[in-house]
């Protein structure tokens, strides 16, 4: 008989923000599979857990994966932790997580503390809808190419980002995305959070006010409705949903009845059409 595999979210900050479902499963587990075993230590004495060990970070991670999977085959239940935070999601996990499904392995939710949306709720931005995008690349250049083609997004967005980048993430932004509303939270629900409102301009500054260290959540409005597309926007527009798998004529329709454009006109130029 095959064990389970448990997807088990562990505080963002404060040890207290916990479920009472987590800290059940890391008692009955076989074994604790931790993105940092040092780490996660911290957190599983404070419960009185004490569970066998298995590290799973950074280039271990595939390796590490196939140790952990024969535990699962043989029967054993395992639980996966991060450092923070929900295992697979801007962390280690995802590689043992697709493993797991393709040898028919229970893989199993236990939900808890999430940073993207404790830092939405508080952000005072529209949270009907938004695009969580993760970790901007390190690479300038790659950067603002992604803050480009997010520029034409209408849904609030969401980004975590380094302490040693958080800078250079703000001022691309404030360049490229203009003085939209944002908020920057800044190691939440931890003894030094902070919160950062106003425009792009006025958090940017802010920031430069504090001292840089800790994990950072960068919440920014989205594209403005009332805002006119144009003609590139709606290019660039079929050129993500492409990307996303769309054919180019299903990409085309959805975008000129979104933008009210003529169909033919829109396929012509996204061939190069004049």
């Amino acid at each position: 008989m095959k064990g389970a595999l448990y997807i088990v979210s562990t505080p963002i900050g404060n040890l207290d923000d916990i479920t009472l479902r987590a800290l059940k499963i890391l008692k009955e587990v076989d074994v604790i599979a931790a993105e940092d075993t040092r780490h996660s230590s911290r957190l599983l004495s404070y419960y009185g857990i004490s569970k066998p060990l298995i590290s799973y970070w950074g280039e271990k991670e595939r390796v590490k994966s196939s140790e952990i999977l024969d535990r699962l085959l043989s029967g054993q239940s395992v639980a996966l932790i991060s450092d923070a935070g929900t295992p697979g999601v801007s962390d280690p996990g995802a590689v043992l997580i697709r493993k797991s499904l393709e040898e028919g392995i229970d893989v199993i939710s236990i939900p808890g503390a999430t940073a993207l949306i404790a830092a939405l709720s508080v952000s005072g931005l529209s949270t009907d809808e938004f695009t969580f995008i993760g970790f901007l690349p390190a690479k300038k250049s790659h950067r603002r190419k992604m803050l480009k083609e997010l520029s034409y997004e209408t849904r609030t967005l969401v980004f975590y980002e380094a302490p040693h980048r958080i800078v250079e993430a703000l001022s691309d932004m404030e360049d490229i995305l203009g003085q939209r509303k944002a908020a920057v939270i800044k190691e939440i629900s931890k003894i030094h959070e902070e919160i950062i409102r106003g425009s792009i301009s006025d958090v940017f500054r802010g920031l430069e006010q504090t001292t840089i260290a800790g994990e950072y959540v960068i919440v920014v409005e989205g594209r403005p409705g009332e805002v006119r597309p144009t003609t590139d926007d709606a290019l660039m527009e079929v050129n993500m949903l492409m990307k996303k798998g769309l054919g180019r004529k299903e990409a085309v329709k959805k975008v000129a009845e979104d933008y009210g454009m003529s169909k033919r006109e829109l396929y012509e130029k996204s061939l190069g059409g004049k």
